[in-house]
């Protein structure tokens, strides 16, 4: 059997297919589309759904593909045994109610006995244990002695998940031989690491009710997944997945970094397999646009980032070293991942950004848990505190996996209910992140509709067409009604019309949708919405404003031009905004998001610091340039690898099919777009950046304007200069010069305020040096002076100060039912051991507050006026306790 290596292994499995008439499809993004249930796509099926329950139809009936995917269910458990990893590449092939049992089975035999060069006697199949018509295709077809195949019952060889399509699954193994185990586990079946589960088919041929009640489906499918890892761990003969050739070459790498080598040291093979298998995941993220974070598929990311940056620590390597290793993955995969070269720079800045953010805290928060663990180990506990737990991660960026990993290595555990209680407003918005819904994700009433229906767009050319009406429906008033599929609506109903063709374009890639009306000789609908369906479909959400509107009805579909026209040159100023952001601040800025209405533009992009006012300025100047430049702007439709050599930029998380458009403006931007342009720059005027914000890690926000939204937002301004002109009683072209006079009265004013508000405290408690103690040998004065606020009381202490010499002052004032206390300690008195702040907190329990500050100054709050007396006098026993 020839080693064939991960890449030829990958190229091999898709041109097999290629020559069985299947669609080799490229890999989807791991950031579900349109599906709720996952955070990441953990499946080669997940991101096909749609096409399995019908709800969108596929481009063909029998499709290929090698998906990459994650999984996290065990993080904790990665590297500490060989046998998992949290990235695999999963390959399969998928049939649409085209082929079954027969050609599944066929071809899986012969690309891994005939193709891959497997030898046959080492291959054991298992069917489910009802499923004689796989049994006989193996053993009679395909020549297995049945006493080879092995029938095993549903927690095998069966695939089902809630309700929905299911069905039984047939298994391929192989027999790796004696070398890795001969033990009573070691069989068919076993729990051993002998015999390889390599091929899963999965006959998907029933509907379960979600009761245990199976029917035939009418559209029976095939849905195989076999591990790309595995099947090199066979064909290379190694024993575990980290030892086929990329992982190998990048274990490899980590071990230089350590000064190691792996297998020579049990310990450090952990955190080997660790590091290696974390940086993987975190560079296919980072390719697919995700950001670490707290939450959602974010809070993966971060989770793994810092669990390898820990373990880096622990093999001792000094500094940062993950981007090393991730330029290793984009090295080793780029041949079947092409975007992670596309996305290097951006891929390697969101990594080492990280890292770096968690390199400045880890240290010091490896301290804290060591001097916490110290506690615990004096209490006599094995269990950290919430809270503490919490303040690792808050303050520190420990998740709260990697405290209990620390933790569980030294036999201790965390209390964490109390670390959900204390951050509970943040676990919160982490769990929306992640729905639970049914088996195919959404379940509105699209879906169902009929999935042949589907609307093609003829909106690029022209803004009214006619049509027939394909589907209504009928939307719900309020949240307690139902939607419903209806034959027809009528005056006054809120509801969605579908039809065949539409030049409405519907909301997608950050631009809204469009809005205008929907005519028939029996009645008129406003369209306030556009929205894009499951399989193709656009959605024309409003309300019938007179008469009716019947399925297979002919309509005319009008929208509005001026809106179109304001959404069109904000859509166009973003491409600009992208290529300016980019010549100015690095080509590491990537398109993170975007939102395109007729009032404005917001534009999210990759940076990791805020725009100086020079940067802000440089774009803008850059982007009205090439707007005064009247740059034609040309659209071009291509296949995605033409658009790819035009340098035309693609965005992270779109989903594009085999042709695509390329919006070009001039020489200057290039990108991939499916929204609506304007024919020339000319046509957005002007352009203004309003804001520009963080809105996440390495995220930042633009929001401008341009045309007419520019020209309102201007007409606003004015509006506001004249009134503010008006109330200071000057004239817009005066009004700095008469805000600066008004702001020195405003100084002077405040200044005779405080001197006067001082002269009275100083009235009001008359002559107080006769009120002077001695305690200890150190002067002691606590006085009160009501209505006196904090600023007031810090200017009476340092009189005081100055008239007593050298000693300690204590003011108290009540003022609108609170209190207030002043504590001031000279040099000399602090050198003998007075501390104002262990003062001030001494006696702030008494008016029911808290406070504390510096051995020279202090102050407090206090809520209980009726306690000013005592804590007044409490002042000299204090001070007699610090004072040696």
């Amino acid at each position: 059997m020839q080693k064939y290596g991960v890449n030829e292994l990958r190229r091999m499995f898709l041109e097999f297919f290629e020559s069985k008439e299947h669609l080799a499809m490229k890999s989807f993004s791991l950031v579900p589309h349109n599906d709720n249930s996952l955070l990441l796509i953990n499946s080669g099926m997940a991101p096909l759904k749609p096409y399995f329950t019908g709800q969108e139809i596929p481009p063909r009936r029998r499709v290929t593909t090698c998906q990459k995917c994650i999984r996290t269910g065990d993080i904790e458990n990665i590297g500490k045994t060989a046998r998992h990893g949290t990235f695999f590449e999963m390959l399969g092939n998928f049939s649409f109610g085209d082929y079954f049992k027969t050609e599944a089975i066929h071809w899986a035999w012969e690309f891994l006995t005939e193709c891959v060069g497997i030898p046959a006697d080492r291959l054991y199949p298992s069917v489910y244990l009802d499923d004689d018509e796989a049994f006989r295709i193996w053993n009679e077809e395909i020549g297995i002695p049945k006493e080879r195949i092995y029938r095993f019952g549903k927690e095998d060889n069966f695939w089902e998940h809630g309700a929905g399509p299911c069905g039984p699954c047939s298994e391929i193994y192989y027999d790796r031989g004696e070398k890795y185990g001969t033990g009573p586990e070691d069989v068919m079946g076993g729990e051993g690491d002998r015999f390889m589960e390599v091929w899963n088919v999965v006959f998907s041929q029933f509907n379960n009710d979600g009761h245990g009640n199976y029917t035939d489906l009418i559209q029976k499918n095939i849905d195989t997944g076999m591990g790309l890892e595995r099947l090199a761990v066979v064909c290379q003969d190694v024993a575990s997945l980290f030892d086929v050739d990329t992982n190998r070459a990048l274990m490899d790498e980590v071990g230089a970094l350590a000064h190691c080598r792996y297998e020579e040291d049990d310990k450090k093979d952990v955190s080997l397999r660790i590091i290696a298998d974390h940086v993987k995941s975190c560079t296919f993220m980072a390719s697919d646009g995700i950001m670490p974070s707290n939450e959602g598929r974010g809070y993966v990311f971060r989770r793994l980032l810092r669990r390898a940056a820990r373990h880096g620590r622990i093999l001792g390597i000094e500094g940062n070293f993950m981007t090393k290793l991730a330029q290793v993955v984009i090295d080793l995969s780029k041949d079947g991942y092409p975007e992670l070269e596309e996305k290097k720079d951006m891929i390697l800045r969101v990594i080492d950004q990280e890292e770096e953010r968690f390199a400045n805290t880890i240290d010091k928060g490896l301290e804290i848990l060591a001097d916490l663990e110290k506690d615990m180990e004096a209490k006599g506990t094995k269990v950290l505190a919430g809270e503490d737990a919490f303040k690792l991660y808050d303050t520190y960026g420990f998740p709260i996996d990697l405290t209990k990993e620390i933790l569980d290595d030294k036999g201790l555990t965390v209390d964490e209910e109390g670390f959900h209680k204390a951050m509970q407003v943040q676990r919160e918005t982490a769990r929306s992140a992640r729905k639970t819904t049914n088996y195919m994700g959404r379940d509105d009433i699209y879906q169902k509709l009929d999935a042949s229906l589907t609307s093609a767009f003829t909106g690029y050319d022209k803004l009214e067409d006619e049509s027939k009406v394909t589907a209504l429906v009928r939307l719900a008033a309020d949240e307690e009604g139902e939607d419903e599929i209806a034959d027809a609506v009528t005056d006054g109903e809120k509801a969605c019309v579908i039809t065949s063709e539409t030049p409405f374009y519907g909301t997608m890639g950050g631009q809204v949708g469009d809005r205008g009306v929907i005519e028939s000789a029996n009645g008129k609908f406003e369209v306030e919405d556009t929205i894009h369906l499951q399989g193709g479909k656009i959605g024309h959400i409003g309300h019938m404003v007179s008469g009716m509107f019947q399925t297979g009805e002919t309509v005319t579909l009008k929208v509005n031009e001026e809106n179109r026209s304001l959404i069109g040159r904000n859509h166009s100023a973003t491409h600009l905004l992208h290529k300016a952001l980019r010549t100015v601040l690095g080509t590491h800025v990537e398109q993170a998001g975007s939102l395109v209405t007729r009032d404005r533009l917001r534009f999210d992009f990759t940076h990791f610091s805020a725009m100086s006012q020079d940067e802000i300025k440089e774009v803008e100047a850059i982007v009205n340039k090439e707007i005064r430049a009247a740059l034609p702007v040309v659209t071009d439709v291509m296949s995605l690898e033409d658009a790819k050599k035009t340098g035309a930029m693609a965005l992270f998380g779109e989903k594009y099919g085999d042709k695509v458009r390329v919006v070009r403006m001039g020489d200057f931007s290039t990108e991939l777009c499916g929204g609506t342009h304007v024919k020339n720059t000319s046509e957005i005027s002007c352009f203004k950046i309003l804001s520009e914000a963080g809105v996440a890690a390495g995220v930042r926000r633009i929001e401008a304007l341009t045309s007419d939204g520019l020209i309102h937002h201007y007409e606003n301004v004015e509006q506001e200069l004249h009134a503010a002109a008006a109330a200071a009683k000057s004239t817009p072209a005066d009004l700095k010069t008469k805000i600066e006079s008004m702001m020195e009265e405003i100084k002077t004013l405040h200044s005779e305020n405080e001197k006067l508000k001082s002269k009275l405290a100083k009235e009001a408690m008359g002559d107080v040096m006769d009120q002077v103690q001695e305690v200890k040998g150190v002067k002691v004065l606590a006085v009160r002076a009501d209505g006196v606020d904090m600023n007031g009381l810090r200017n009476l202490g340092d009189q005081l100060k100055e008239k007593i010499g050298e000693g300690v002052v204590v003011i108290a004032s009540v003022l609108d039912g609170k209190v207030n206390l002043m504590a001031a300690v000279t040099d000399e008195a602090q050198k003998k051991g007075a501390h104002a702040g262990n003062l001030i907190k001494a006696i702030a329990g008494l008016v029911g507050g808290g406070g504390g500050g510096r051995p020279n100054m202090a102050q407090a709050g206090g809520k209980n006026p009726e306690g000013v007396a005592d804590a007044l006098i409490k002042v000299a026993e204090v001070v007699s306790e610090q004072v040696k």
